[in-house]
């Protein structure tokens, strides 16, 4: 046979691709580890099969099969080869193996052509073989992948990435490659794998949206070198991206969002200051967050931030917080910064815009004195005074006065520069030293940094012996100031108001800033005397010229002020000039020590010349000054210069493009060598521009370790570039600079905001509000104002209208829209901004246009009428409301609610039921809202509201009037319970639902129920150790249990809880236990009261039980619940009982039990106070009425009525019987129940309380309050108190059998009448086959109900109708029947049948036989006889049984031993006790009905003849004494009944009458009639007094009428008859024999032939 060949398919190479996993490798190291462990077969070890997969044509391949003996006995093994010519074997067919041997079988393949091959090896043994597979396979590329990949979780437009192993399974070089849709990525994306060879390939997840991502991957591949990929594979790449989310936590609010958009406000910052303030960003999203701060775009192009991020842009991780600290550093004083920083979440939905705000402070720096007037001082001499530099601010101030330092002034102030601390002030010395007897007057500067200059006015006359200048004083300033401002032109004077105090200030920098011509002037203002200096004079002085020029009317003389060791010196030092001429001095650097830096300023003094000496004081002016600057340098040619160690800050200034503004800087020395500065404008990049900012001070000195504030002062020009210009700062030398960026680029105000504003439809008399943001994108605040046309201006309205605008700030300004009519508003407001510097300046305009429409709002309700449900008085109920608005425009209205009660008309306001959540709310255009109310009654009633709306303004005000919305109406309900039956059960079981209604007082307790929870009152319970808390709105009501002899069966009584409501209620009882109060140790008294130890001796023994004690009925719900009381102690036992039903509503029920002692005749009550049926007076005949009671001992117990009180009653009532006992005596057996028949007729229209004593022999009398009431007319029968027929019936949980009525109910009947009734008997049972009988015995020897059948049998699941036949006395009576039926377990009952059997066989076999207890006789009898032989039937007994040994009436003796054997017997236990029957559940059936006699023309002989024999046989003279209660009739009274006694009594009269009754319409029976009468007829009841003809059945009359063969029949037979029928059909109906509601069958008869 030939191996298989099968040619090489693609499609089986989709079998190797295998999910490589760590679960799969790990289950097949399982698996061939319990390979290893398993049982060989055959006890062989050996491979399962041989594969060769590297084999070419042409070639031999040789594997090894190795073949070992692993069992215990030697095995001799038969190898057949393969069939095929492929496969050959080189060993010989039969081997032999020891155990533990092995042998190896050479298997050698031997391929012809390119297909895969199979074949097999057996090994045989004796007992079995087993196949080794031989194949052959051709190698295909094949790749080993995981199934799925899952990336990890990544953020939108985030990357994440996994990598996973491609394996190259097969023995052929395989390349491959991916074709991988997006969001994923594979890389590498395609290459070559060597056989066994492992490639890592990294999987890139990129999303764009918030998806779970799944896609496949597909991989193809194939071999290395071919033209196309002939495999494929695939795995399943799976992402999940999530959008990313950033919130911001600020410091001052603590993360909480506030309303408008977040602010870090850094507060004041002084300037040149630096303050950090820090915010979180948290990331709540479980991504990476990508983080990025930028500005805002559009602020002002020019303007440099001065906030700084330490950190812009990061990632956060998912949970964390990235804390960011941002830098305020403030350069101008007195400005405001404002920048809005951008934080943006790559991949979210929106991003966060944090404004950043500072203020940025300088110090509030003044004098004490603003004038220093030193007087007269002598010449040589050194005159000093003191003033203080006072800082008001938080912020330190840095000053430097511009003041000469090397003694070439007469004024000098120490300190000339330094700090001072905020809130602090500094103490200033000014010292005036003259040099020539001349007037001095100078204004100094004091520059402080970042802040405006101040100046200091100091005065002084200098006198000598030969001059004596007039003295120059403070006033003298201000003449010379009004008089000066008087010679300025109208124009100047408007230009310059607050100059007027100013001096004469002859200085070009005062004269360039004020704009003032001075009086003198000079140029140059400073000379700069650098490399004058030759190395072969190095002795030698530079000199340069200054020229002064007299701007005056007056010849004025002047002064040089000169330092005595000063290297400069000017000549001439003095001279005079004559008016508006100029003259020409020489000013000469000699410095006296090489190699070093000089500076300092020259003063020059100009007095008029009348006026130099002895002038009049009053028109004296202070002198004029001109100072010039002077610096130097005697540095030697090649040596070099100092180094500056200087600081500059700021190193960028940024002038205001607006007007001339100016900027202060602060130059601090830091070396210990002085040093030297001087601006030069022909090094700066822009020399032009340079040259038009103004530099004070433009040249200086200083001193080691001293500074100068420098200030710069410029006007914005339009040929200034936008990035701005170097100036030059020139330090020492040319070669040493510092170079200032200056931007002063002119600027027009601007400002951004949209053009176009639309609002929303809005309601008529109604507000909408609009965000409009205006944003100021120029480098200086600017103010601006909203201008609203007239007509517009009741329309629109915008808040704030005015205000200013910091650079880069944005403001939003809320408009509103106030429509007046329902149209389409358009208007164009315009903004007007100019700059806060220049309130005069041209404004500019910006107008937008807004438009906005006007609506009628209205509202309508989903529903016109809103019913809820009943709600319980004192709770809750939450009520929505939904409202419509189906208008154009959002509605905001105000609801109103008006209450109504339509059941009750209240004479003071009640309060209102329905609560809204919200009276005033606003709902969208075309949408809906839900309005939602609380319902909360606060009695019970019905609730009408009427709920309507008028819309409101934005003020609160109603701007329509009031609508109607809906309609809503409620009840408010108590949690109320009913009790509808009651059955009881062990001790109680006899009891029926009526007697229990009354013992346990059911109908007060339904009362309790009904009522609501505040009309409820009653005792508190005291406090004790074991009682309750403080009862509040209680009442209690006792119940009584059945008493019953001490150890007997536990009263129990269960009942029947119904919810007629239409809410849950909640209803527990709670016993003492779970009402404990635990008092304090001083509260306790120290022994318990009687009651408290009755009580706990209840609870702690458990004689009172309930069960269930809690639970939940919904409305139309029943629950039985079961009480029992177990007679465990003698005595009378109380436990108080919480009955709590829902809101608090609580009744306390007082549980009493009483047990009894075994020979304690006693007699129980249902009730003491008995109320009889009201009666009426002018009844002839008033009903018999019944009280019954019940024997509860043990023993019989006989009882009798006090006839004493009956007696004492009719003699109070005229000698009338209003109360009479027909059965006043009489003896009760134990556990059974008695009724006294009472009569009452009352004898006048009230009501009568008759306290009767009823007298039990050897026990207690008990006194019985009896009620009854007459009336004028008689009343109709009323419907039984505890009947509920609206509400189904439902089996108590242990009742098997149901029946369909417990009532019968029948009503107002007539005397002497019969009905008939129905009831079926239904076994709940599914298993269980029941037994029952119905026990007549109660109704005494007047037998009104008859029932038929009495017995029988219920099959699970079996209903069975029983027939009721009541006959009803001839006398007036209200009967109250019970009739019990007796339910037993069919299986229980044939156990008991079964046990009395056995005992009787037993009673009888220990009758006729005995026992022989001789021990010895016994064994001695065995030997005689031996061992009885084996018998296959059944054993025989070991004795026969002797006949009965009779002792004989001579041997008394005998007689007595035998006896006392019994009693020995009996005493051991050795006679079996008789068994006991089982137990019995008992049904009630109640039957009430009250008869009545017939009308006057019904009355008959018979009727007569029949009262007769019931008067004269009761003996009651009542219906005698109701006639002849009138004196006038006696005479006629005694004559009739004379006359009807004769008549009554004749016996020819009485046949007379039965022959008439039988003369009645008749039919004409049958004879065949008679056994079908004879089996249906049911028996008529038994009378007290029968007549002769009630005497025979309807069966004898039947039979007297077909032997006298009568022709006529009566009707009574007719109606038998047909009430049999239907009891018979009634009874087929119910067994299922065929169906009542049926159609009847229709018979359609062919139609008649012709024929």
């Amino acid at each position: 046979m030939l191996a298989e060949v099968r040619h090489p398919d693609l499609s089986d190479t989709c079998s190797t691709w295998k999910q490589s996993t760590s679960k799969d490798l790990s289950s097949e190291r399982c698996c061939g580890r319990v390979a290893t462990q398993r049982s060989f077969p055959l006890g062989l070890e050996v491979k399962p099969e041989l594969v060769w997969e590297d084999w070419d044509l042409g070639k031999d391949f040789t594997k090894t099969l190795v073949v070992k003996n692993v069992h215990r006995k030697l095995q001799r093994l038969q190898l057949r080869p393969p069939e095929s010519k492929f496969f050959t074997v080189s060993v010989p067919s039969l081997i032999t193996l020891s155990t533990g041997t092995s042998c190896s079988v050479p298997v050698t393949f031997r391929p012809i052509q390119k297909c895969e091959y199979e074949d097999s090896i057996e090994v045989q043994n004796k007992d079995d073989s087993l196949v080794v597979r031989l194949r052959a396979v051709i190698p295909q590329p094949a790749v080993d992948l995981p199934r799925s990949v899952w990336l990890p979780l990544c953020a939108v437009q985030e990357r994440t990435s996994a990598t996973f192993l491609l394996k190259n399974s097969s023995k052929l070089c395989t390349q491959f490659q991916w074709e991988c849709p997006a969001p994923f990525r594979l890389c590498p994306q395609q290459g070559a794998l060597k056989p066994g060879q492992k490639c890592e390939i990294t999987a890139l997840f990129q999303p764009q949206q918030a998806l779970v991502h799944q896609q496949q991957a597909c991989c193809r591949f194939g071999r290395e070198g071919g033209k196309r990929f002939t495999n494929s594979c695939s795995v399943l790449l799976q992402g999940l991206a999530k959008y990313p989310c950033l919130l911001l936590k600020l410091p001052s609010n603590g993360g909480a969002e506030d309303s408008g958009p977040p602010v870090l406000d850094f507060g004041l910052v002084p300037a040149g200051q630096r303050v950090q303030r820090k915010f979180e960003v948290l990331n709540p999203s479980p991504v990476t967050a990508t983080l990025s701060l930028s500005r805002l775009p559009g602020g002002p192009p020019l303007l440099e931030t001065e906030f700084t991020c330490d950190v812009m842009k990061g990632k956060v991780a998912a949970g964390e917080a990235q804390q960011i600290t941002v830098t305020f550093s403030p350069i101008v004083a007195d400005t405001a910064s404002v920048e809005n920083l951008v934080i943006r979440c790559r991949g979210a939905l929106n991003h966060t815009v944090l404004q950043l705000t500072g203020r940025c402070i300088g110090p509030a720096v003044s004098l004490s004195a603003t004038v220093v007037n030193f007087g007269r001082v002598k010449l040589g001499q050194t005159d000093s005074q003191q003033v203080e530099l006072v800082n008001s601010s938080s912020v330190e101030a840095i000053f430097s006065w511009d003041l000469d330092y090397c003694g070439h002034s007469v004024f000098s102030i120490q300190p000339p520069c330094g700090a001072v601390p905020p809130r602090a002030r500094t103490v200033l010395r000014v010292f005036y030293k003259p040099t020539q007897p001349i007037v001095h007057y100078r204004r100094v500067t004091c520059f402080v940094l970042h802040r405006e200059a101040l100046e200091l006015d100091i005065m002084g006359t200098c006198h000598s012996e030969l001059h004596q200048p007039a003295v120059l004083k403070p006033e003298h300033l201000v003449l010379y100031s009004i008089q000066r401002h008087k010679k300025l032109s109208p124009a100047r004077r408007k230009k310059q108001p607050e100059q007027l105090g100013a001096a004469a200030d002859s200085s070009p920098e005062k004269s360039s800033s004020t704009g003032w011509s001075p009086d003198v002037s000079g140029t140059p203002s400073e000379l700069l005397f650098n490399h004058q200096l030759t190395s072969a004079c190095p002795r030698s002085a530079a000199s340069q010229g200054v020229s002064i020029t007299n701007h005056t009317r007056v010849t004025l003389s002047l002064v040089w002020t000169l330092a005595t060791d000063s290297p400069f010196s000017v000549h001439p030092a003095t001279g005079e000039l004559a008016p508006l001429k100029s003259t020409s001095f020489r000013v000469k650097y000699e410095p006296k020590q090489l190699n070093t830096l000089h500076g300092g300023q020259l003063e020059c003094y100009a007095f008029e010349k009348q006026e130099f000496d002895h002038v009049k004081e009053r028109l004296l002016s202070p002198p004029r000054y001109f100072i010039l600057r002077v610096i130097g340098h005697s540095f030697q040619p090649g040596r070099e210069h100092f180094v500056p160690k200087c600081s500059l800050d700021p190193s960028q200034v940024m002038f205001a493009g607006l007007s001339y503004s100016t900027h202060s800087m602060l130059l601090r020395n830091l070396s210990d060598l002085p040093l030297t500065y001087y601006w030069n404008c022909k090094l700066s990049s822009e020399p032009t521009l340079a040259s038009l900012v103004t530099a004070l001070p433009s040249c200086g000195w200083i001193r080691p370790g001293g500074l100068h504030i420098l200030t710069l002062g410029t006007t914005p020009a339009e040929a200034c570039p936008r990035r701005g210009f170097r100036m030059t700062l020139q330090l020492n030398s040319a070669q040493y600079r510092q170079d200032v960026l200056v931007v002063s680029t002119v600027e027009k105000p601007a400002v951004e905001a949209e053009t176009c504003l639309y609002f929303k439809p809005t309601m008529l008399g109604s507000t909408t509000q609009r965000a409009h943001h205006i944003r100021n994108t120029c480098r200086f605040p600017l103010r601006f104002q909203w201008s609203i046309p007239e007509t517009d201006r009741e329309i629109f309205f915008v808040q704030p209208d005015t205000g200013e605008l910091q650079p880069n700030e944005s403001l939003a300004q809320a408009w509103t829209f106030s429509p007046q009519a329902e149209d389409t508003y358009t208007a164009k407001p315009s903004l007007s901004f100019w700059p806060v510097q220049t309130p005069g300046s041209t404004k500019s305009q910006m107008s937008l246009n807004v438009v906005g429409t006007g609506a009628v709002g209205l509202l309508t309700a989903e529903r016109a009428v809103v019913d809820v449900a009943e709600t319980l008085v004192g709770s809750y109920r939450s009520i929505e409301i939904p409202l419509v608005n189906r208008s154009l425009c959002p509605v905001t209205f105000s609801l109103c609610v008006t209450q109504i009660l339509p059941d009750e008309q209240p004479a003071k306001p009640e309060p209102k039921a329905l609560l809204l959540d919200c009276t005033s709310r606003t709902v969208a255009s075309h949408t809906t809202m839900v309005v939602r109310a609380t319902f909360r009654p606060h009695k019970q009633a019905q609730f009408l509201w009427t709920i309507s709306y008028q819309t409101v303004t934005a003020s609160g005000e109603a701007s329509s009037p009031r609508r109607m919305a809906c309609e809503v109406r409620a009840e408010g309900v108590y949690a109320t319970l009913r009790v509808i039956d009651a059955r009881g059960g062990g001790s109680a079981g006899r009891f029926s639902r009526g007697q229990l209604w009354k013992l346990l007082l059911l109908d007060d307790f339904n009362d309790k129920l009904v009522c609501s929870s505040t009309a409820l009152s009653g005792p508190t319970c005291p406090q004790s150790r074991t009682s309750c808390a403080t009862i509040v709105n209680r009442t209690m009501l006792d119940f009584k249990f059945v008493a019953a002899p001490v150890n007997s069966d536990p009263s129990t009584f269960v009942l029947k809880f119904y919810n007629p409501g239409c809410i849950p209620v909640d209803w527990s009882f709670l016993l003492p236990e779970d009402q404990h109060i635990e008092l304090e140790y001083w509260a306790e008294t120290g022994e318990f009261s009687d009651s408290e130890l009755h009580q706990m001796k209840a609870e702690s023994n458990h004689l009172f039980s309930i069960s269930p004690r809690s639970g939940v009925l919904l409305p139309g719900q029943q629950s039985a619940v079961q009480f029992s009381y177990r007679h465990q102690f003698v005595g009378t036992n109380h436990l108080p009982i919480t009955f709590k039903l829902s809101h608090d509503k609580e009744i306390w029920l007082n549980f009493l039990g009483l047990t009894l002692e075994k020979n304690w005749p006693f007699l129980q009550f249902n009730t003491k106070h008995h109320v009889f049926t009201a009666v009426a007076v002018s009844e002839p005949m008033p009903p018999l009425q019944v009280y019954e009671f019940y024997n509860a001992g043990a023993v019989p117990v006989q009882y009798e009525v006090d006839q004493a009180s009956l007696s004492q009653l009719q003699e109070d009532n005229f000698n009338h019987p209003v109360l009479s006992c027909l059965n006043p005596r009489g003896e009760i057996l134990p556990g059974a129940l008695a009724s006294l028949e009472f009569i009452f007729s009352p004898f006048e229209l009230k009501t009568y309380l008759m306290d009767i004593p009823i007298h039990v022999k050897g026990g207690d009398s008990t006194t019985v309050r009896f009620e009854g009431q007459g009336l004028h007319a008689p009343v109709q029968a009323s419907t039984n108190q505890f009947l509920y027929k609206d509400i189904p019936r439902i089996p108590f949980p242990e009742e098997v059998v149901f029946l369909s009525e417990n009532v019968l109910a029948l009503g107002d009947v007539t005397v002497g009448s019969q009905t008939s009734n129905i009831i079926f008997l239904t076994n709940r049972s599914d298993k269980e086959s029941v037994h029952f009988v119905w026990d007549l015995s109660q109704q005494g020897s007047q037998q009104v109900v008859q029932i038929y059948p009495e017995e029988g049998s219920l099959s699970p699941g079996e209903c069975v109708p029983t027939f009721l036949t009541i006959t009803f006395t001839d006398y007036p009576t209200i009967y109250h029947i019970d009739i019990m039926c007796k339910l037993t377990s069919e299986a229980a009952l044939t156990e008991y049948y079964t046990a009395c059997q056995r005992w009787k066989q037993e009673a009888e076999r220990k009758q006729f036989e005995f026992t022989i207890a001789d021990q010895d006789l016994v064994e001695k009898s065995r030997d005689v006889v031996g061992p009885p032989p084996a018998r296959k039937g059944s054993p025989l007994r070991r004795y026969k049984a002797l006949p009965p040994i009779a002792p004989s009436a001579a041997d008394p003796t005998a007689c007595c031993s035998i006896v006392a054997e019994r009693k020995l017997l009996r005493r051991h236990g050795t006679v079996q006790k008789q068994p006991e029957g089982p137990k019995s559940l008992l049904l009630h059936l109640a039957v009430t009905a009250t008869s009545h006699k017939p009308p006057p023309e019904a009355h008959t002989p018979d009727h007569l003849h029949k009262m007769h024999y019931q008067i004269l046989d009761s003996g009651s003279p009542d219906v005698w004494d109701e006639l002849s209660h009138v004196p006038e009739i006696d005479m006629l009274s005694h004559v009739l009944t004379t006359i009807l006694r004769d008549v009554v009594e004749e016996e020819d009269f009485a046949e007379s009458l039965i022959s008439l009754k039988s003369r009645s319409d008749v039919h004409k029976p049958d004879a065949s009639d008679h056994a079908l009468l004879s089996s249906f007829a049911p028996q008529p009841p038994t009378q007290s007094v029968e007549t002769p003809e009630k005497q025979l059945g309807a069966v004898d009359i039947v039979e007297n009428a077909i032997t006298r063969n009568v022709p006529e029949v009566p009707l009574d037979i007719c109606e038998d008859i047909l009430m049999n029928t239907i009891q018979n059909l009634l009874t087929e109906a119910a067994r299922g024999d065929f169906e009542l509601t049926s159609e009847p069958l229709t018979v359609f008869l062919p139609p008649v032939s012709s024929r």
